[in-house]
């Protein structure tokens, strides 16, 4: 069941005080944010109870430290981190709705990315929230804060990594809401006010996961990682995990009738996936040539990833099921079949998702620390802990995005107006 249109104030007089018509706009949303069908409230709930889980694990870890966790001084980068990655990667690729939508003025797309901006502050807020669940002492942060500790700018990378995720974050939250507030008020945005942010955003998403990358391959002491294609590939894998969930979410909201729209959206993403899927595969094979024909300190942890070493293989299942789902994902992609049925559709994308997830998790983070810089084989798996608190943060993600599309495409359909507002005309303002 649809969720009803909401009834407005009475109409208010010409001269609305600008102030007070915010205020409307963020009461209009916050009504809508808790009012729904049983489907939205059962899905909430569910989300609640993960998240609230998460929190408990977190809670946990907090009072008893990270040693409830599997991270040791070999391993001090686990599932925490491989979420991060991951979640930086989910975030830039929402931008491959921007660029078709304003970079070549693909009307269909025009439609539906106000879908994209919200995934990126989705995305951006479940990377927060990881490195948050990586930090033994949260409350230490403050020591990084520019003029009350010490920011280490422009020296560390990971300083260049704080800035680009939360500029990043501060574009996306500027560009989604200036245009959900312009819907509201039945007013065509001005481009000087969002047209700016949006080719910004479109350079600031290459650059949260090029600097992430930067992060990785800036550490001498790590061979596994010290790879010039790492960027790309990191690229790379972010248009595949991007589009694919974006397709999926495409399909929920036109199943759920919150937004009509043509083909022509879901048919440009299946398009760039097409190519990264095959450029993904193809530069892992030119890293494992590398690795395995000429050998060299970087070949250990690829030899011990693939194939075990010293008979251990904790990895091995991780990264063959990554290569599978991956190998997968490409043949979908190019059958026939998968142009005319969703369903062969929704599963490229579903064996992209877990694919790229696994391979940029497990098989990326990890395989840097083992063998150590001492060649010990020191194996890591996470803890149940471990896997509470990630499960807790992607919940708490999936609410935020699910209240900012209920949100975001009530306005953006004119179901959620102001009193004042003149009436759309064909979806327009």
């Amino acid at each position: 069941m649809a969720d009803p249109v909401d009834t407005v104030a009475p109409p208010a007089p010409p001269s609305l005080a600008p102030g007070l018509t915010y205020l409307r706009f963020l009461s209009a949303a916050l009504r809508r944010s808790f009012s729904g069908s049983w489907r939205f409230y059962a899905w909430m709930t569910v989300l609640t109870a993960i998240a609230l889980v998460g929190l408990n694990g977190w809670g946990h870890q907090l009072q008893q430290g990270m040693q409830v966790t599997r991270m040791s001084d070999h391993v001090s980068w686990g599932l925490y981190i491989a979420n991060f990655t991951f979640g930086v990667g989910l975030a830039a690729g929402a931008v491959m709705m921007v660029i078709p939508a304003y970079l070549y003025d693909d009307h269909d797309m025009h439609d539906v990315v106000i879908i994209g901006e919200l995934l990126a502050i989705a995305a951006i807020a479940v990377c927060i929230g990881f490195i948050v669940a990586d930090m033994g002492r949260p409350d230490r942060m403050w020591h990084i804060l520019p003029g009350i500790g010490r920011f280490h700018w422009p020296v560390s990378m990971l300083t260049w990594d704080v800035l680009a995720l939360n500029g990043y974050l501060l574009i996306n939250l500027h560009i989604a809401g200036y245009l959900m507030y312009q819907r509201y008020r039945g007013k065509a945005p001005r481009k000087r006010w969002y047209l700016p942010f949006v080719f910004l955003s479109i350079g600031w998403a290459i650059s949260i996961h090029t600097v992430t990358a930067f992060l990785y391959q800036g550490l001498g002491g790590r061979p596994f990682w010290n790879s010039a294609l790492l960027a790309p590939r990191f690229l790379a894998t972010a248009f595949i995990s991007g589009p694919a969930f974006v397709i999926v979410l495409l399909h929920v909201v036109r199943w759920s009738g919150r937004l009509t729209f043509g083909d022509g959206p879901i048919r440009t993403l299946t398009s760039i996936m097409r190519v990264t899927v095959l450029l993904n595969l193809f530069m892992l094979m030119s890293e494992l040539f590398t690795a395995l024909y000429t050998g060299g300190a970087h070949a250990a942890a690829v030899k011990y990833l693939f194939f075990g070493s010293h008979g251990k293989h904790a990895l091995v299942p991780y990264i063959w099921t990554a290569v599978t789902l991956n190998v997968t994902s490409a043949v979908l992609l190019f059958l026939p079949r998968t142009r005319v049925d969703r369903r062969w559709l929704l599963a490229a994308c579903a064996c992209a998702f877990v694919g790229v997830y696994i391979e940029k998790g497990m098989g990326l983070i990890i395989p840097g620390f083992v063998p150590s810089t001492l060649h010990e084989v020191v194996e890591y798996t996470p803890s149940i802990t471990e896997w509470k608190v990630t499960a807790g943060v992607w919940a708490l993600g999936l609410l935020i995005l699910t209240v900012a599309l209920k949100v975001g495409l009530a306005m953006w359909t004119g179901k959620v107006r102001a009193a004042d507002a003149p009436p759309m005309v064909d979806g327009a303002p």
